[in-house]
């Protein structure tokens, strides 16, 4: 197994696992705020990076391998994994149609080659045949079984002429795919005649143009690996698309929804968030559901742990109004072995599910809970 093929297994697994993870998440309501399904498309991505021939597809079988994520719950697991397969279908054809235009080009020149070789048999026939020139009705008979090969040659020649039309036919499709993505960049900013509108593109492009260095000091290495696909994107061209969203679903930033705006050019701003302007850019994010985005959906994913560990010790730590907590040496701590320890219960569940009873060591202030 070559490098190539090593690379495009692991890199599939990595994909399938985080595919994976997402499904059991619920992925298909929450698609743009599981870190579970980014590190998917993430993977997808880089899959696209790898330059993989039909050979290399064929032995790792990762396209049959692919097609399940097309049904992945998340729509945007679907999406990027079909636009991936049509991708590889792309070089599959234009390989092909390559070979076929090598073998139109050969077979004539192979075609002709059993015609000569078998021509120079011909004289060796009638050499035999002089011993015996007083039996002339002979010679007849056996020439005639001949005859048919000869009409049978011109007849394999043609056959093999007819399939090579067919193949120049699929060529115009790749060269129309691979015109289709190119487009060029923005060298300067598009204006508006507003300043303010043009104010808040330009801090937009600034934010924008910082993903590439982000990227490349980014700790994390499934992050680094995409580093081409973002010096790939136009930063000029998100920063107006993204603007021109934001005026047509919420007006000017100085009207009613003023704070929205703040919210989202301070999350795309911040130093600590380089997660969100990433996927921005890269368009996991489309620019027209940010009007639409919470700020829990824009945090960083730091953040976003954090947030969730806060919610969790809230919960553990949380209390009803009424009496004390109850005092037993019925529990016994983990961590200081002591048994002086105090409870309380709450219906964290369905009605139809027990208790969860929260246990805090008076002598530690170790915290656990059961049902």
């Amino acid at each position: 197994m070559d490098s190539t093929e090593r690379e495009l297994l692991e890199t599939f697994e990595a994909a399938k696992k985080a595919a994976d993870a997402a499904a059991e998440e619920g992925g298909a309501s929450f698609s743009s705020s599981s870190p579970e399904a980014d590190r998917c498309i993430d993977a997808l991505n880089r899959l696209r990076q790898i330059k993989v021939t039909t050979a290399v597809l064929v032995s790792t079988q990762v396209g049959k391998r692919l097609r399940s994520l097309t049904k992945h719950p998340n729509s945007e697991i679907q999406s990027v994994s079909s636009q991936l397969i049509a991708f590889w279908k792309t070089i599959v054809v234009e390989e092909s149609s390559n070979g076929n235009k090598n073998g139109h080009i050969d077979k004539p020149s192979n075609a002709l080659k059993p015609i000569k070789t078998e021509s120079k048999p011909k004289p060796e026939k009638p050499q035999q045949a002089q011993p015996q020139m007083r039996d002339v009705r002979p010679q007849r008979r056996d020439v005639r079984p001949e005859t048919p090969k000869s009409e049978n040659k011109p007849v394999l020649v043609k056959e093999e002429r007819k399939p090579p039309p067919p193949a120049p036919s699929p060529s115009p499709s790749p060269s129309v795919d691979r015109k289709l993505p190119a487009v060029p960049k923005l060298s300067s900013l598009l204006k508006c005649n507003d300043s303010n509108r043009d104010r808040i593109r330009e801090l937009m492009a600034d934010a924008f143009f910082r993903v590439s260095g982000e990227t490349e000091k980014d700790d994390r290495e499934e992050i680094r690996n995409i580093l081409d696909e973002v010096e790939a994107c136009d930063p000029l061209r998100v920063a107006v698309t993204a603007e021109s969203s934001l005026f047509a679903k919420l007006g000017g930033s100085t009207g009613a929804h003023k704070q929205k705006y703040r919210s989202i050019m301070f999350n795309l701003r911040a130093e600590n968030n380089t997660d969100f302007r990433r996927k921005v850019l890269l368009g996991l994010i489309k620019p027209e559901r940010l009007p639409d985005l919470t700020p829990d959906e824009m945090a960083s994913d730091a953040r976003k742990m954090e947030n969730k560990q806060i919610k969790d010790k809230a919960l553990f730590e949380c209390e009803r109004g009424g009496p004390p907590k109850a005092t037993t040496d019925q529990f016994k701590c983990g961590r200081c072995g002591q048994r002086k320890t105090t409870y309380y219960q709450l219906q964290t569940r369905s009605a139809d599910e027990p208790m969860t009873t929260f246990v805090t060591c008076v002598n530690c202030n170790n915290h656990w809970k059961f049902c």
